[in-house]
This record gives structure tokens, sequence and C-alpha cells, in this order.
């Protein structure tokens, strides 16, 4: 497709919407900066009938699309070069905030926290947050299947969806908006497209599942022996909350340390440094739980106080400090949220986004930490993880730029992580980065069921091509 052939898409969707050139320099990378490209254009279309339109026309040229919402993917996953890219920035309507059922009907380009915004005027949450929420958007949430810290309690984003609206790789429109629960009609189209990365249709609009609002947060830093011991915790406070526990977040001793050095205006959690550091949020719902006593202390957190000065008297927990205020609870979740800059402290970075079952996240550290410095016995190593879910995030700062050293210490992570039953994929999808590993790890029967899926959707392979599925 040349330039003059994009006359077309300028008049279906209007020339300020149809980026050239210059104009296209916000699109050109993604947020690592690990990447660049010149795309062909980038279009914004109003509504799902101009996606379709654009999406035909690019399916009857074979002109390869890239869709994009917010571009916080860290797999590479929006690389565009000679494609359109498809922004999906000006569909951002929340069409319907249904508190009686508690779904939202959104756009694909609603912005993660304006969603949180609509859903807390009516005292309900959308559970998805992570880091990136001010600027990631739900389109984008729905096709890497997004994670963030809240997994333990409430499920990743594909439990968070009851229905979408797609276009397809032929430029048709799929209505599969349903706010059931329960739908056993015929084989579950919804979900192969959630997860699918833009490679098997574009995500248009959604219905999300909504959650009653916590009435009070417990929100406690905490130091423990070892990661089984912060496991241990986390399932004695899952019996002692009834399951409220929301997030149960690990930043070990040398991910502590980094974050001071990146934020020397911060303050560490504890006076004494640990080895094993978490951070533990449980959510109230019941006014027996949440409503403050005659005491004014609120039920939760004295209750979460109690179990932890018990486990403390026992050795279980070395150190704990339960927040007391906002901005205390807020200053605990910025230590967290700021991993991604944090990992960017040095460079070159080896980083990976692993899951194992959680009794074996121990035994991952120990084995990639081993690995890795017998590899290169002055890397620097960094983890942050979602141990709730079994979900690390490993980071290796090599002492060289030599590639093939770069190269070995990421094959060793994956060994590891695969030895333990575990994926080399836990929450930030596939794109460029990991076709390796899906060539490596992935079952091959499974690779040849998802090639199929993909050349009978997409034909004309426009949609997405290269990502998620490695080359024969």
């Amino acid at each position: 497709m040349t330039d003059m052939c994009l006359d077309p898409l300028r008049e279906e969707i209007g020339s300020a919407y149809v980026l050239t050139g210059e104009d296209t320099t916000p699109f050109s990378q993604d947020w690592s900066g690990q990447v660049r490209w010149t795309p062909l254009a980038v279009l914004r279309p109003a509504d799902t009938a101009q996606v379709a339109a654009i999406v035909r026309l690019a399916n009857a040229t074979k002109t390869p699309i890239v869709p994009v919402s917010g571009n916080t993917g860290l797999a590479k996953g929006t690389s565009a070069e000679g494609a359109l890219m498809l922004s999906l920035d000006r569909m951002n309507a929340i069409r319907e905030v249904n508190p009686t059922r508690r779904t939202a009907s959104v756009e694909a380009g609603v912005v993660l926290s304006n969603l949180h915004e609509a859903a807390d005027q009516h005292d309900l949450i959308f559970p998805l947050t992570f880091g990136a929420r001010g600027s990631a958007m739900i389109g984008g949430a729905l096709s890497t299947n997004a994670g963030g810290s809240n997994v333990v309690r409430y499920g990743s984003t594909r439990g968070l969806c009851l229905g979408i609206e797609a276009v397809t790789p032929t430029g048709d429109v799929m209505n599969l908006m349903s706010a059931l629960h329960k739908d056993n009609s015929g084989y579950d189209l919804r979900d192969l497209l959630i997860g699918a990365e833009g490679t098997l249709g574009v995500i248009t609009a959604a219905v999300v599942k909504l959650f009653p609002k916590p009435r009070a947060y417990a929100t406690a830093m905490v130091a423990v022996p070892s990661v089984n011991a912060a496991l241990d915790l986390l399932y004695r406070l899952q019996s002692e909350t009834g399951g409220a526990v929301e997030a149960f977040e690990y930043m070990p001793g040398a991910y502590i340390d980094a974050h001071l050095q990146r934020f020397p205006e911060a303050r560490a959690p504890f006076e004494t440094r640990h080895e094993v550091n978490i951070l533990v949020e449980v959510g109230a719902l019941a006014d027996r739980d949440a409503v403050p006593g005659e005491d004014g202390q609120v039920p939760i957190v004295a209750h979460l106080e109690a179990v932890l000065m018990q486990l403390f008297e026992t050795g279980a927990v070395l150190d704990a400090v339960v927040a007391k205020s906002d901005g205390q609870r807020a200053e605990m979740w910025a230590r967290r949220e700021a991993a991604a800059e944090v990992s960017r402290l040095h460079s070159p970075i080896v980083d990976n986004d692993i899951a194992v079952p959680t009794d074996k996240v121990q035994t991952l550290v120990e084995r990639i930490h081993a690995r890795t410095k017998a590899l290169d016995p002055q890397a620097g190593i960094l983890n942050v993880g979602h141990l709730g879910d079994g979900n690390l995030h490993f980071a290796a700062w090599p002492s060289t730029e030599d590639a093939d050293l770069h190269r070995e210490i990421g094959l060793a992570v994956e060994e590891e992580t695969m030895a333990l039953g575990g994926s080399f994929s836990a929450e930030h999808g596939i794109g460029l980065s990991k076709r390796p590993a899906m060539m490596r790890h992935k079952d091959p029967v499974a690779l040849a069921v998802m090639r199929q899926i993909k050349s009978a959707l997409d034909p004309n392979g426009i949609m997405n091509p290269g990502k998620v599925l490695p080359d024969l």
C-alpha cells in the first residue's frame, strides 16, 4: 500500500486521523525504547464501523495492520515497520456502568484508571491494577490477558471479562457483548481473542465485571525468613480473613536497595535490611471488619496487626509495619509499582516474566540466581513478583555487552522455570520477545493448532504479523 492508497482511509475516518511522517513519531517505539519502527501510517478511528472499514481495506490489499492501545507492553508486541498502526485511543467511551448487575460496558480505548474512577462513583471496583494504569487501555489489557497485583483475589483479565465486541481479520464485526455469567453456546470465541495480542482480530469493546468496593483496607510491609515462610504467611492470612487477601507482593532486599538508589528521597520499609519483604493488602467488605470501633481502630487493621504480632513472637515474621494512613499505604504501593523504572536502573538488562507453582518459587529463585552467577559472577540480579500467584519478574544486569552471554542467561532462566513446571510468559504476553521461547518450550501440537486457527481466521496474515507464533 502506498501513501496514495491511504486516500480511501482519509475519506473513511478523516484526514486528521490518518497520521504519516513525523506525526507517527509518538507511535514509533515501545515503552522501553528497545525497539523502534516506522509505520506506514497511524489510523485513529472513532468507532467500530470505522475499524471494520480499515480492516477490510487492509485485508483486500494484504497490508499488515498492528493494533495499539496504551503501548505500555513489555514484549515488543506493537512493532509495526511498514504496517498500518490502528490506535483505539479515540474509542474511549464508558458506555454504561450497571451497578445492579455489577458490570461495565466499555470501548477498547478506555484508560484503566478512568474505568477505576467510573466504578468508584458507584461504590464498585474494577480490580485489574498495575503501575501503568494511568495510560494502559482496556483493549491492550484484554489482548495481552494482563495480570497485575490483585490476581490472587480476583484473577487475571480473562476472568474479569464477560463479553467482547471484535472486528475479525476480514473486517466483519463479531458481537459477543454478553453480560451473562453462564453461556455454553458453542466455542468460547471471547477467550480465544483475549490474550491473542491482536493476531486474530481487533477487540473494540468489552463487558467487564465489577466488584464491591472494600470498605477498608489493611496494608502492611512484612519481613519474613524465606520465600516459603512468606507463603505460609499468605495461607495463614487467607484463613484468618476468609480469602480477603487482595495482594501479596514480593520484594527482596536487592530490590529495596535498587529502589532506594533510583529514588533517593524514598524511605526503606524497615530500619533493618531484610532479604524477603512482602507487601500484603487485605480488603474488608463487611461492616464488622471495616467500621472503626469505640477505640477508633478499624477491625481488619487491628486483626492484621494481631496476626502479625503472633507470628512475630514465634519467629515466623521478622518485622512488620502496618499502614496507619492513606499516605502510608500509598508509599508502600509506590515502592512496588516503581518496579519497571527500578529494573531500568542499569543496562544492559536481561529480563524475564515467568511463573511457577507457588510452592516452587523459592527453588526457582535459588536456581536462577546460581545459574546467572555461574555465567556472570559480576552480574547484578533483581527480583520482584506477585508471590500470591507464583509470578516472578527476574532481571539480570550483565557485566558486559556480550549478546551471547545475555542469551545464555535468558536461556538458563527459561530452563529452570520449565523444569519446575512453569511458564516462560506469565502476564506480559509473547509479542516478538518470546517467540523463540515459544518454539523451544511450547507443546508442538499446541503450536500446530494455533497456526491452524491463525490461518483459518486470518488467511492473508495481516493481523499483527510476526507476533506470538514462531516461524516454522
